[in-house]
């Protein structure tokens, strides 16, 4: 009789235990009046180090459950790191869910058109994406590049200029890839036939546009820039652009970007000077966007060989077909900007 009895009462132990655990488990923590609440998961935390900070914040009822309820699911090292915006009024079990999907708050960032790597790399850093180093270990990868279809040292010029949304600390080789993939989508837009160029024709594209991105400033002149500089490689004439200049003062000596170029700057050796070396570059100078690359795939059909900033404000150049009219467009500049 008894054991009848220890029995039985151990029974109703059991039954209301696990009453309570599923109660527990499946109401909300009724504490917190706001909708949703900012979380974070730190790297190195313990499931029950966030069991006992999501009952702190409120978040949930008891920090056994959550912690018991993990450990029955062998999800103790399935949380992912992060931030996580939760819903208030959920169930622990809702919310153990949701951390081990990993549901984070996605951090937006725009780049802007023009930007190089490196400083790509510097800026996801400071909103926490990923640390430029590991960035520019993925932008170098010759796995990646080889996966990607580039054929090149870097995916420089292959970064496209866009609005993004990841995670903190997201790792930087998918960031990468999202970047090309963007990149090669809208290519596929500006020129659907691009596929039947050589890899090599497709990178001098891409060096090309790289360079019109930091030289146009009205999109409509962007044709009439990358109809110059073709002109010029078909008549064997040096590039002569300015913003390679600027590339190797900024880039590669690592100085402030210069209010003017003087001649001494354009005397610089280095093979991305395109005043004293024929050619394109050996690589991009920046990462273009949309504009840049439809010039350099869709260029302008004129006789243009130079071109002048005409008017800084308004950004519009005075385009020429020989040095003759160009040095007169210059004096005229010049005689308007004394005066």
């Amino acid at each position: 009789m008894k054991i009848f009895l220890t029995i039985f009462l151990s029974l109703i132990v059991v039954v209301v235990c696990g009453a309570a655990v599923g109660y527990i488990m499946n109401e909300p923590a009724p504490r917190i009046q706001m909708e949703e609440v900012i979380f974070t998961v730190e790297k190195g935390d313990t499931v029950s180090e966030i069991a006992r900070k999501l009952e702190n914040a409120g978040i949930i009822k008891s920090h056994y459950i959550f912690t018991m309820l993990s450990r029955f699911r062998k999800t103790e090292n399935r949380i992912k790191t992060g931030n996580y915006r939760i819903p208030t009024h959920r169930s622990t079990l809702e919310i153990h869910d949701l951390l081990v999907m990993g549901k984070q708050i996605l951090i937006k960032v725009t780049i802007p058109e023009g930007m190089t790597s490196k400083k790509v790399a510097g800026y996801l850093e400071e909103k926490g994406i990923t640390d430029k180093e590991s960035f520019m270990e993925s932008v170098t990868s010759g796995e990646l590049l080889e996966r990607s279809g580039i054929s090149a040292e870097s995916a420089e010029g292959f970064l496209f200029p866009d609005t993004y949304y990841f995670s903190e600390d997201y790792p930087a080789q998918k960031v990468v890839l999202h970047m090309i993939e963007t990149f090669f989508k809208k290519l596929e837009e500006i020129s659907p036939e691009y596929g039947g160029l050589s890899s090599d024709q497709l990178y001098e594209k891409v060096i090309l546009a790289s360079i019109i991105e930091r030289e146009y400033r009205v999109a409509e002149e962007a044709p009439l820039i990358a109809s110059v500089f073709y002109n010029r490689l078909k008549d064997e004439m040096a590039l002569g652009s300015c913003a390679t200049i600027e590339y190797i003062i900024t880039e590669e000596l690592n100085k402030p970007h210069p209010n003017f170029l003087t001649y001494r700057d354009l005397e610089i050796e280095s093979d991305y000077n395109t005043y004293i070396h024929q050619g394109l570059p050996p690589a991009p100078i920046s990462n273009p966007g949309i504009t840049a690359l439809n010039a350099a795939f869709n260029p302008a059909e004129t006789d243009f060989l130079y071109f002048l900033l005409q008017d800084p404000d308004s950004g519009k150049h005075y385009f020429s077909k020989t040095y003759g009219e160009h040095n007169k467009a210059k004096l005229l500049y010049l005689k308007g900007s004394s005066g």
